[in-house]
C-alpha cells in the first residue's frame, strides 16, 4: 500500500459524503417551500444510512465482486474476505469500498429533487434501496467493475466506456430515474414558487463544489498529478458554468440570480465529472462554458414541452450535464463514439426500464404520493411531525 494514496483516498470519502451531507440536502431544501424544507432533510440523510448498510450487505459485492458482465455477485457480501489488510491497488479494499460508498449514497440522494414536496416517505426508502441495488450498482458494475462496458473480455465495446467519475453511473442514472418518477407522480398541485431560502441553497452549492474534488479527485485511486489535474478542471468547468448560466439568465430575463448561479455550478460540475481524469483546463472551460447555457435551456425543455415536473431539475442538470460530458469525450479526442454513444444508449434504456419496474413494483408496497390534503398543509408537519421554522414567535 502507498501511504499517500491511502491518506488522499481518507479525505476524499470523506469530501464525497460531505456532498450528501449536509451539500445537497440543504442545495435542494433551501430551494422548496419552507413548509417542506425539513422532509428533504429527512430524504438525504435516510438515503445516506440506508445506502450505507445496503452497500455493506448487497451493494459493493454487486458492483465490485468478480461475478460476470452482468452482476459482481455475492461473494463479498458483508465485505466477506475483506480485513485491513486486503489491498485494491494501492490502497485499503476496505477504504475503495467506503469512498465507493459514498457514490452509492449521493446517487440516489440526487433523485430527491424530482419528487420534493409531494411524495410519501416510505416510497422514498423502498425505491431507492431497490433502485440503488438493482440499478445503480449492476451499472457501476459495467462500467467501473470489469463487466458489461468496461473494456474487459466480456465487453459489448472493445476499448470500453470513458466514464471517469461517473457521467454515465452517477449523472445519467439519477437523472433518467428522477425524470421517470416524477411522470408517475404528475405535478404538485400548486404552481412553482421561489425557492424559500436561497441563501441555504447558496451555501448548499458550495459545499457541493468543495466536496466535488473527492468525487473526481478522488476517482484516479492515488495522490498523483491524475488527481491534482482532475480537481483543477473540476474547478475551471464549475466557475465557467456560473458565470455563463448567469449571463444567459440576464439575457433572458433581465436579471442574473444567486440561485441561477449556483445551479449552473452544480451543470458545470456534473458536466466535467465524466471528462475530469481525460481534459485539460481550456478543454473543461469549453465545457463549463457551454453547460451553463445547455442545462438551462434544457430545464425549459423538460417544464414546458414534456411537462413533466422534475422539480428542482435533476435531470436537466445531473442527467443531461453528465451525457453532454460523456459526449464531449469524442468531441476532443479522448474517447471513440461507439463506446460513448454505446454507452449512453445501453445505460439509458436499462435505468429506464429497471426504474419503472421498482416505480410499479414499489407502489404495490406503500403509496406513491401524499394526499392533497397532507400536500397543502407540507411533509414537514404531516410525515416527519416538525416545523422548520417557528411562525409564532
Amino acid at each position: 500500500m502507498v501511504g499517500a494514496d491511502t491518506a488522499w483516498l481518507i479525505v476524499a470519502t470523506a469530501l464525497v459524503l460531505l456532498m450528501t451531507l449536509p451539500g445537497l440536502a440543504l442545495f435542494y431544501g433551501g430551494l422548496v417551500r419552507s413548509r417542506n424544507v425539513l422532509s428533504v432533510l429527512m430524504h438525504c440523510f435516510s438515503i445516506a444510512c440506508l445506502m450505507s448498510v445496503l452497500w455493506l450487505a448487497l451493494g459493493y459485492s454487486i458492483a465490485f465482486g468478480e461475478g460476470n458482465a452482468y452482476w459482481g455477485g455475492l461473494d463479498k457480501a458483508f465485505l466477506k474476505g475483506v480485513d485491513a489488510e486486503t489491498v485494491s491497488g494501492t490502497i485499503p479494499e476496505v477504504l475503495f469500498f467506503a469512498f465507493q460508498m459514498t457514490f452509492a449514497i449521493i446517487t440516489p440522494a440526487l433523485i430527491v429533487g424530482a419528487y420534493v414536496e409531494r411524495i410519501g416517505y416510505g416510497f422514498v426508502l423502498v425505491f431507492s434501496s431497490l433502485w440503488m441495488l438493482l440499478c445503480y450498482a449492476p451499472v457501476a458494475h459495467w462500467i467501473w467493475g470489469g463487466g458489461l462496458l468496461a473494456g474487459a473480455e466480456w465487453s459489448l465495446f472493445e476499448n470500453g466506456v470513458n466514464d471517469f467519475a461517473g457521467g454515465i453511473v452517477v449523472h445519467q442514472t439519477a437523472g433518467l430515474a428522477a425524470l421517470v418518477l416524477a411522470a408517475f407522480l404528475g405535478p404538485r398541485k400548486e404552481k412553482s414558487v421561489p425557492p424559500h431560502n436561497p441563501g441555504m441553497v447558496m451555501i448548499g452549492a458550495a459545499l457541493l463544489w468543495v466536496g466535488w474534488f473527492g468525487f473526481n479527485g478522488g476517482s484516479q485511486l492515488a495522490a498523483d498529478g491524475g488527481a491534482a489535474m482532475a480537481l483543477t478542471v473540476t474547478h475551471i468547468s464549475a466557475a465557467a458554468a456560473s458565470l455563463t448560466w448567469a449571463l444567459w439568465e440576464k439575457i433572458r430575463h433581465g436579471k442574473a440570480t444567486l440561485v441561477g448561479m449556483v445551479t449552473g455550478t452544480i451543470a458545470g460540475l456534473a458536466s466535467i465529472t465524466p471528462a475530469s481524469g481525460s481534459v485539460d483546463p481550456l478543454q473543461a472551460l469549453i465545457i463549463g462554458a457551454i453547460a451553463g447555457v445547455l442545462c438551462q435551456v434544457l430545464c425549459g425543455v423538460v417544464k414546458n414541452l414534456l411537462k413533466i415536473d422534475d422539480t428542482l431539475d435533476v435531470f436537466a442538470v445531473h442527467g443531461a450535464g453528465g451525457m453532454f460530458g460523456i459526449l464531449m469525450l469524442v468531441v476532443f479526442g479522448h474517447a471513440g463514439v461507439t463506446e460513448q454513444v454505446g454507452g449512453l444508449i445501453v445505460v439509458g434504456a436499462f435505468t429506464i426500464v429497471m426504474t419503472i419496474a421498482i416505480v410499479l413494483i414499489t407502489k404495490l408496497i406503500t403509496p406513491l404520493r401524499v394526499d392533497e390534503e397532507a400536500e397543502a398543509i407540507g411533509l414537514d408537519l404531516t410525515s416527519h411531525g416538525e416545523r422548520a421554522y417557528d411562525m409564532t414567535s
